[in-house]
């Protein structure tokens, strides 16, 4: 019998969980929204509990903390709301905040509603459920991402029940929260967020939440693929407040900012891009500025394939990325979305970021990429 062609290529690449970390990134404070692995040989279904592979998963927040990235935990890249139930969420949260002791890792956790039902829950449900999720991020140690809330958009009748039922929560933390304002884009269901359809009438009502708690918000995180109006809101937020761009179309220049500041990042498309996202902003470090939009210009033509619309469904090709870098064994997800995207959205995510030289093994990715199309009829890579 023939020796099979790649034997080597079934497993990922081992990740050491004892390595320490390179020293932090100094110039911006820079999160990585991690995805998680899914246990391919679970028996589940897209609507039951999530069947997670959590050797793998936490071996790639290893990766992201090797390479001087904070990890953002438990996020929308970890598909919270489309596959990650709170159940697999708060044990994520827990096992990651663990690891992030262990080498002394960045980490925040994301903090949401999402053990309600999608609709019907009031106001105190949930206030409740946020209750719930952050006791569970701040008993493991770790900084409290106060997620954007389905069930919140839902219920509340305008700008004071958010200022109410938020202003609630960060009067009992423990440690400065981030914001979190994601966009309809990456959620249709968080349309009006704030209390308002109208994104300037959003920002005042986010602004006074903050000038009404000093102290309790350590930033915002802002997703709404506008950059003109993440560059106006940090503006004016106080100056011990972050603003983290969740521009995963515009980072390169709202990193690296103007006269007037910049932005920090927590985005989704530094999982795929942690090795190169890492290296650019150690140029800014130095003050290479020039060379930060350098390093980093080139990624934002794979950032907006990903993330094209339906832009919910981008963790498919974060997935899809992993599997041909070689940081997962498999291209499965949870909650079956290795389906949410098409065979040539596929092939030209790969041909992107093999054109970035993301691939630490480019063969392997190409081999990969070649089962996957021949698998679903795709022809060749």
């Amino acid at each position: 019998m023939n020796a099979p062609a790649h034997p080597s290529r079934s497993a990922p690449a081992p990740v050491s969980s004892t390595a320490s970390p390179p020293p932090p990134l100094r110039s911006r404070t820079v999160y990585a929204a991690a995805h998680v692995v899914a246990d391919p040989h679970a028996d589940t279904t897209p609507d039951g509990p999530a069947a997670v592979d959590w050797d793998t998963t936490l071996a790639f927040r290893h990766h992201l903390w090797a390479h001087g990235l904070g990890v953002a935990e438990a996020m929308d890249t970890a598909q919270r709301g489309a596959g990650l139930d709170w159940g697999a969420a708060a044990e994520l949260i827990r096992r990651s905040a663990a690891e992030a002791r262990s080498v002394g890792g960045l980490l925040a956790c994301g903090a949401g509603t999402d053990q309600l039902p999608a609709h019907g829950a009031s106001l105190a449900e949930v206030r409740d459920a946020y209750e719930e999720q952050l006791g569970t991020v701040e008993a493991a140690g770790a900084r409290p991402v106060l997620m954007a809330s389905r069930q919140l958009a839902a219920a509340a009748t305008g700008p004071d029940d958010y200022r109410e039922l938020y202003g609630h929560l960060l009067r009992q933390t423990t440690r400065p929260a981030i914001l979190h304002w994601l966009g309809p884009m990456f959620d249709p269901a968080l349309a009006g967020y704030w209390g308002s359809p109208d994104p300037g009438a959003a920002t005042e009502t986010l602004l006074a939440l903050v000038a009404d708690h000093p102290g309790k918000v350590d930033g915002v995180k802002v997703s709404l693929l506008d950059p003109g109006r993440e560059v106006a809101l940090r503006r004016r937020l106080p100056p011990d407040v972050h603003c983290y761009t969740g521009d995963d179309f515009h980072y390169p220049e709202l990193i690296a900012g103007d006269t007037h500041g910049f932005s920090d990042a927590l985005l989704g498309v530094f999982d795929p891009l942690a090795p190169l996202a890492a290296a650019a902003v150690r140029r800014l470090d130095t003050g290479d500025t020039a060379g930060f939009r350098a390093a980093l210009d080139p990624t934002v033509a794979l950032a907006r394939h990903l993330f094209a619309a339906p832009t919910r469904h981008y963790k498919t090709g974060v997935v899809l990325l992993a599997w041909l870098a070689g940081h997962q064994p498999h291209f499965t997800m949870v909650g079956g979305l290795q389906s949410a995207r098409s065979l040539p959205h596929l092939r030209r995510a790969h041909q992107l970021a093999d054109a970035l030289g993301l691939f630490p093994d480019p063969e392997l990715a190409a081999h990969r990429m070649r089962t996957l199309l021949a698998v679903y009829g795709g022809g060749g890579a």
